[in-house]
């Protein structure tokens, strides 16, 4: 589910950049902040709904193989 976040994040600012066409850093320091504030927002309504936590301190592997924090 992070991934699936992240690559939200991504297309998102990539929409928002191509729409707002941005000319200077700070522009697409805002646009890239704005991708990430509707993935977080997103993440959100996805743990208050499922009451579980989607973002993990456990790396891939760790994942696959079963592991705890």
């Amino acid at each position: 589910m992070e991934l699936v976040l992240n690559m939200l994040a991504e297309a998102t600012t990539t929409e928002i950049s191509k729409e707002k066409q941005p000319k200077n850093l700070p522009e697409n320091r805002k646009i890239a902040k704005q991708g990430g504030v509707i993935a977080g927002n997103t993440r959100k309504a996805i743990e208050e709904k499922t009451g579980k936590k989607i973002i993990s301190k456990l790396n891939a592997k760790q994942l696959r193989l079963g592991q705890k924090v």
